[in-house]
């Protein structure tokens, strides 16, 4: 009932304006037309003329005639031969379809709502201003440069620093912001979360970064980084291993620095160390697999010796005594590339470190494995591995056994 007395409602107040706006557009039309005729009357072939009082009289008496028929005329036109308002009204409702009429009052209302709600969008995107994230590292970096700055403050500019540095171009702007410095600073905080977090906004910021790499080893991030590795706090040991493979990853004079700096016994003593976090393993083994790597594309212009030293390729075979998939698979990615390198042999894998050995029990590990069927597909791509680890190991023992002397 309210809906249908709205649409009646609605639909004279269109008709009504409709209607007005016709009755106005006549009325103007009309006393423009008298008003012509009138000027006619008074000017004829182009200039005026002298009457007399008679005359003049007979021209009043017209003009007046004139006025009521234009009036009757608007009257008639204004009326449209209808009784009363209420009449034309009624016949602008009849005529009306009232569906395109409550179309055209819901279309203006949405238009209304639409017009105030991006008012008022625009009015919170004023408030909202947001600081760029240039604006935001100064800010972080001014909070670590600040030496009242409490422990809370330096977390969180750290915190937003990490977060921050992800895109590279934001990550090559760190040092022209006085920021690399300041981060390196933190490595020597007296709290461990402090030295942790420092950690990993260096590695975030390092990683694939020649630019950053480059800038934390001028600034002798690597060494304490390092050293931060063999802390007896886990997380700081896991976040400072995770910066050092950053930094030194694909850069060469990263990874002759590392290895100067004795990294190949930092990597043995964790991955020959059996009560090593399996964090730390993986991580390890990775940064092995990829020095190796890096090795093998850079062509005899990068030599890292200890690549190639026994003992420190033991320590890699025995990692795939593991039950970790996870390591098992980076462990056999980094021998590999090992098995690839020039500078390591055949013979060594098979008589030292017992490769062959290794590689048949992993066999018989991942055969019970497969009747898992959550493990079934991932265990599938790890045995893919093995074997082309084990057609790679024999290449390569064929190749010492066919320059032997018969």
């Amino acid at each position: 009932m309210d809906f249908c007395s709205s649409s009646k409602k609605a639909a004279s107040s269109l008709a009504l304006i409709v209607f007005l706006s016709y009755l106005l557009s006549s009325s103007s039309k009309l006393m423009c037309s008298a008003s012509s005729e009138k000027n006619r009357s008074s000017i004829g072939g182009g200039g005026l003329f002298w009457s007399t009082e008679k005359e003049e009289g007979d021209f009043r008496k017209a003009e007046m005639d004139n006025s009521q028929k234009i009036e009757e005329t608007t009257e008639e036109q204004i009326s449209g031969g209808f009784s009363s308002l209420e009449g034309m009204l009624q016949w602008a409702i009849g005529h009306s379809d009232p569906a395109k009429l409550r179309e055209t009052a819901n279309d203006a209302q949405r238009l209304n709502e639409l017009r105030k709600r991006q008012t008022e969008i625009k009015e919170l995107m004023d408030k909202l201003k947001m600081p760029s994230d240039a604006e935001l590292m100064k800010a972080a970096i001014a909070d670590l440069n600040n030496s009242s700055s409490s422990l809370e403050d330096r977390l969180h500019a750290l915190n937003t620093l990490l977060v921050l540095v992800e895109p590279i171009d934001n990550a090559n702007d760190l040092d022209k912001l006085g920021g690399i410095v300041a981060v390196i600073s933190e490595l020597y905080n007296s709290e461990p979360e402090i030295r942790t977090t420092s950690a990993w906004v260096l590695g975030k910021a390092s990683q694939n970064n020649p630019l950053v790499q480059k800038l934390v080893l001028d600034h002798g991030g690597l060494l304490k980084l390092m050293k931060m590795v063999k802390s007896s706090n886990l997380e700081e040991a896991t976040k400072a291993l995770y910066a050092v493979s950053a930094l030194i990853s694909n850069n060469f004079n990263g990874q002759e620095l590392f290895y100067a700096q004795a990294g190949d016994l930092l990597l043995m003593d964790i991955m020959s160390n059996s009560s090593s976090d399996i964090r730390l393993l993986r991580k390890s083994v990775f940064l092995v697999a990829d020095l190796a790597e890096s090795q093998l594309q850079s062509k005899d212009e990068l030599v890292l010796p200890f690549l190639g030293n026994r003992l420190f390729l033991k320590s890699v075979v025995d990692l795939t005594t593991s039950t970790d998939l996870d390591l098992e698979e980076k462990t056999l990615m980094a021998i590999r590339s090992l098995l690839q390198l020039s500078t390591t042999e055949a013979l060594v894998f098979k008589d030292f470190c017992n490769l062959g050995e290794a590689l048949e029990k992993m066999r018989q590990q991942f055969e019970k494995l497969l009747a898992d069927e959550d493990l079934r597909e991932y265990v599938r791509d790890i045995e893919v591995l093995r074997r082309e680890v084990e057609f790679i190991f024999s290449q390569k023992l064929e190749k010492v056994v066919s320059r032997v002397p018969t």
